[in-house]
């Protein structure tokens, strides 16, 4: 059995998804959803089970424990998780997190990387400054986690067009329909 830890801080639509895509496959589970926010609505879609039906354990933390603590670093370890897959998830991990699941940890850009990474580019940042940009396309990059944002290598990217007159919110839609497509199952063929 093939162990899967989500990390997310929003609204949880990325790890819906990723539930939902798994749901059919015995032999990866979601062992538990951590979050450094209490009001995320990833929280309630997990206790719901991600309408695949399970409940999903929430393990809530503050930037204390996070940082200055090995507590999460040995949960995962003594849950022995095969993939951490963030999703939506804004704090940088930790070096000695990074350091004990060396290539076991994923993140998702709303971009293509190395275009429009970095700290502050996330969610709406980065489709505005797609647009300013003039950029002729976005998308997507799946990619391992290192110890800089958006930095570690990357493992899969997609694209989708960006019209003169699309607004940073027709680009965020565009851009979600290929997180939802493609994000689940990367993170299924990173466990097969």
């Amino acid at each position: 059995m093939k162990r899967i830890a989500l990390f997310a801080s929003g609204s949880g639509s990325n790890a819906e998804k990723i539930a939902a895509y798994l749901a059919n496959q015995s032999e990866i589970t979601i062992s538990f959803v951590l979050s450094n926010n209490p009001k995320a609505g990833v929280i309630d879609r997990a206790r719901r089970g991600f309408n695949a039906g399970q409940h999903v354990p929430v393990i809530l933390f503050d930037r204390k424990t996070f940082y200055e603590t090995e507590r999460i670093t040995q949960l995962l370890r003594d849950q022995e998780i095969d993939l951490i897959v963030l999703a939506g998830f804004m704090w940088l991990m930790p070096a000695g997190l990074v350091q004990a699941f060396p290539n076991k940890i994923v993140n998702i850009h709303p971009a293509l990387l190395p275009k429009f990474g970095g700290k502050g580019m996330y969610g709406h940042f980065v489709h505005e400054a797609v647009v300013a940009a003039g950029e002729t396309e976005s998308g997507i990059t799946i990619h391992y986690v290192n110890e800089h944002y958006d930095e570690g290598q990357i493992i899969f990217q997609a694209s989708c067009a960006v019209a003169p007159t699309d607004s940073p919110e027709d680009v965020a839609r565009n851009v979600q329909v290929l997180e939802h497509e493609h994000y689940p199952r990367v993170v299924a063929e990173l466990l097969a």
